[in-house]
């Protein structure tokens, strides 16, 4: 995506990717409102929305047998009121094959940055290793890292990372699909188990939470009574969890939140899960990197074009990003950290009233909807937009403060659960 705004910019850019081609199952897809919102802008909607997807106008669960909406998306303040399932693969070759149009961008396929090279006390380029095990150097004005929460170059660096402890991880694997299966859903809660169920059309991504490091008991289990666990959680699921006839099937997602004390250093920048790894709850990451994308495209386009770029630069990215990353975190680790109580209820699991009384109230699941929609300060490209003809006009200007409002009452409604919980139980 940044690679995409700057050469539009005329940048002269080089985007590296390791592989021969961007296929990699259990990535993240899913494609929030704020980013179908930064497509319109840059009058690219209408092609997205031609790769195929699935879209989530509602988020349900089903919490010990009785079904709850969650989040509803229908009326965030968007040019879709929907998030869409979109294979990450298939989103990648898209933006690509958009980027190719314009001269100064430069794709290299089966090209690993492995090291940084550093020249008159700052980063001035990249060591790179081709597929055919060619060691090459590529020298550049600002190296930008997007490669993961195990980034190389980060490490390189020597760029020290904050650890916020997570007691989960989670196990992905594939199960067919039925026409018949409900819609719209996306967990099941029970007997001490987290099912999550993504719709990819004819068969759901699926996965399961566990205790951090239980991988390995669950495997001396054995096959048969992983099959048990996903009959037991979704009994509509059937047969269906016979399909699982093998651990090779099955990707553990060590499950990491964390973050860089500073993203920058001369001459090099950090996005994405490598500034800020997130957990997959909500489906957030793929969106947060998308803003940092373009908040940095915005503030260093300039920069770049008259090949000038500073720390100070670099140091603005940071400084309009990092308050959405830190409170998407604090509430991922505030979830995440009440997990315990779920895995020490092996019975028949009831949602707590708490639960059920907060999301009966209509506002709730908008809320929710719009927290997860939109996040919190999404960026923007900067350049005025068509009007979207299912946008009203008055929900087209943009409100920032609500926003971030929506993002504080959504941490509020969390942390209100959360305290009745522990005084019901106390």
């Amino acid at each position: 995506m940044l690679s995409y705004l700057l050469a539009r910019a005329g940048v002269p850019v080089i985007a590296l990717e390791k592989h021969a081609d961007f296929f990699r199952d259990f990535r993240g897809d899913t494609v929030h409102c704020s980013t179908f919102d930064l497509f319109h802008e840059l009058g690219l909607l209408e092609d997205l929305l031609i790769v195929p997807h699935q879209e989530l106008r509602a988020a349900t669960a089903i919490i010990g047998g009785a079904r709850f909406r969650a989040a509803d998306f229908t009326r965030v303040p968007a040019c879709t009121k929907f998030i869409a399932l979109m294979p990450q693969w298939d989103f990648l070759s898209f933006l690509s094959e958009k980027a190719r149009q314009y001269p100064s961008f430069d794709l290299r396929m089966r090209h690993e940055a492995v090291g940084l090279i550093r020249e008159g006390g700052r980063v001035a380029g990249v060591q790179v290793r081709t597929g055919e095990g060619e060691t090459l150097e590529i020298r550049a004005d600002l190296v930008v890292a997007c490669d993961g929460r195990h980034s190389t170059l980060r490490n390189g660096a020597r760029m020290p990372v904050t650890e916020f402890g997570v007691p989960i991880d989670v196990l992905w694997f594939r199960l067919s699909r039925r026409a018949d299966d409900p819609e719209q859903l996306l967990g099941n809660v029970n007997y001490g188990k987290f099912l999550i169920l993504l719709n990819r059309g004819d068969y759901f991504q699926a996965g399961i939470i566990i205790r951090k490091g239980a991988f390995e008991t669950l495997q001396e289990r054995g096959l048969e009574a992983f099959r048990r666990d996903l009959a037991q959680v979704a009994p509509f699921l059937g047969d269906r969890v016979n399909e699982v006839t093998d651990w090779e099937q099955i990707r553990l997602l060590t499950v990491k939140i964390n973050r860089v004390h500073q993203w920058r250093q001369p001459g090099l920048l950090l996005i994405g899960d490598a500034a800020h790894a997130m957990s997959p709850a909500w489906g957030v990451g793929i969106n947060l990197a998308i803003q940092d994308s373009v908040v940095a495209a915005r503030l260093l386009t300039r920069p770049l074009l008259e090949r000038r770029v500073t720390e100070a630069d670099l140091a603005r990215v940071q400084e309009r990003r990092e308050f959405p990353v830190r409170v998407t975190q604090w509430l991922q680790t505030l979830v995440h950290n009440q997990m315990d109580r779920l895995f020490d209820q092996p019975g028949p699991f009831e949602a707590p009233w708490q639960v059920r009384a907060l999301l009966a109230i209509p506002a709730v699941p908008h809320l929710v909807g719009r927290f997860v929609g939109m996040g919190i300060r999404p960026g923007h490209i900067g350049e005025p937009a068509k009007p979207a003809p299912t946008r009203p006009d008055k929900a087209g200007r943009r409100k920032p403060l609500i926003t971030v409002c929506a993002g504080i009452a959504a941490a509020a409604v969390v942390f209100t659960v959360v305290r009745l919980w522990r005084l019901t139980d106390s």
